[in-house]
């Protein structure tokens, strides 16, 4: 008897520890499974090098242990992913992971596997009720960021992001294109980064284009985050408006508009 609940002890120990075991997810690779996947804030994530492999049998992955960073290369392929960064790069591609980029307590490399499958052209399909993830490879690898930024889009997304949120987090500066582009798509708005920029109709709407710093050189984080927003990065939602009400001289925002959530110094509004 002592045997069996020390036996038990040991196994519950184990599976506590085991982070696949705790968050109950599988993940198949083009029906097969793929070992060592598992949930970390709501996102799936899978072992780097195991599911590169897994989906392109001819890639080859190295691993720089003085700057944590992962090289993967495969036919047209290149990827670079920095532990901790917030992104990663597939073919000059900016590809927005979040605090999702860490090394796992067994010391595997860990990424969303939405952001990989991106960077291989494959498509991923949750299953709620069978808490299961499948990866499902397309007809090619993610086009260059060359071929796929549109190079005035990049030029002013940037500018307005470094003129109003230069200094903020990354977070926080994707969120301020967020806005833009959330401009860009709405019918109430003209339906270009630029015309949408310097948009006068009921006055100025941003406060670089009256104060000049809009022609200001972007920061390159700034650069990075309009690619990343370019590219899909979304933590605004459907936010249509911030502003930082310690130096905001106007309330119409907060007097009109419903609060969504504050990054740094900017709140933000639908």
């Amino acid at each position: 008897m002592a045997r069996k609940i020390l036996f038990a002890l040991i196994i519950a120990i184990f599976l506590l520890q085991t982070p696949a075991a705790a968050s109950n997810v599988s993940v198949y690779v083009d029906g097969e499974p793929l070992w060592g996947a598992y949930i970390a804030n709501n996102t799936t994530m899978v072992p780097l090098r195991r599911f590169c492999k897994s989906i392109s049998s001819d890639c080859a992955v190295s691993w720089s242990s003085k700057t944590r960073t992962a090289y993967v290369s495969a036919d047209g392929l290149s990827i670079t992913a920095r532990c901790g960064e917030e992104y990663i790069v597939a073919n000059e591609r900016y590809i927005y992971v979040g605090k999702n980029s860490f090394i796992s307590d067994s010391g595997v490399f860990m990424l969303p596997v939405r952001a990989l499958a991106k960077a291989f052209g494959a498509s991923v399909h949750w299953n709620n009720s069978s808490r299961s993830t499948t990866v499902t490879s397309g007809n090619g690898i993610i086009e260059s960021g060359a071929e796929f930024y549109d190079a005035d889009a990049v030029y002013w997304l940037a500018r307005i992001i470094s003129a109003e949120a230069q200094g903020e987090s990354l977070r926080g500066q994707i969120a301020v294109g967020n806005v833009v582009m959330n401009r860009v798509a709405s019918p109430d708005y003209p339906n270009t980064i630029y015309k949408v920029i310097f948009d006068r109709r009921g006055g100025v709407q941003f406060t670089p284009v009256a104060n000049g710093t809009i022609y200001d050189k972007p920061a390159d984080v700034s650069i990075i985050a309009a690619k990343l927003v370019l590219d899909g990065a979304d933590v605004a939602g459907d936010c249509m408006y911030f502003l930082n009400e310690e130096i905001s001289t106007s309330f119409w925002i907060t007097e009109n508009c419903s609060y969504v959530m504050t990054i740094g110094n900017h709140s933000f509004y639908v």
